[in-house]
């Protein structure tokens, strides 16, 4: 079976499971400086083990590009009135697909103050 012809997530999963254990790899990611030259070891690895994953398949897809958000030093989640990076990976901060309606709220002026979006003071 074709490897490069598995799902994404699959071929990720693959990816992870293929680091566990792998000494160099994962001295040459500790290595890194920053999550370009972190991408640049796992599109290495990938092209080894044929899973034809590309630049943008390991910055998107949970948990390899949240290793390279941790070693840019970003944050996974923003709160307050930042957008988030996405919001639970349900794409929010993507841009939108062409003929796509956009999501609630996108698109839309901020509501006013004390209409619409409540806001949490203190912690949780």
């Amino acid at each position: 079976m074709d490897p490069a012809k598995l799902p994404l997530g699959q071929r990720v999963n693959l990816l992870v499971d293929a680091l566990n254990g792998a000494k160099r790899t994962n001295e040459a990611l500790a290595r890194c400086s920053d999550g370009e030259a972190m991408v640049e070891v796992l599109l290495d690895a990938s092209r080894k083990l044929g899973l034809g994953l590309s630049r943008r398949d390991l910055l998107e897809t949970p948990p390899i590009r949240d290793w390279i958000w941790w070693k840019n030093k970003q944050a996974l989640l923003t709160i307050g009135d930042n957008k988030p990076r996405y919001h639970q990976d349900g794409g929010q901060g993507r841009q939108p697909k062409a003929g796509a309606a956009p999501a609630p709220g996108v698109g839309e002026p901020p509501a006013p103050e004390g209409e619409g979006r409540k806001r949490l003071f203190g912690l949780f």
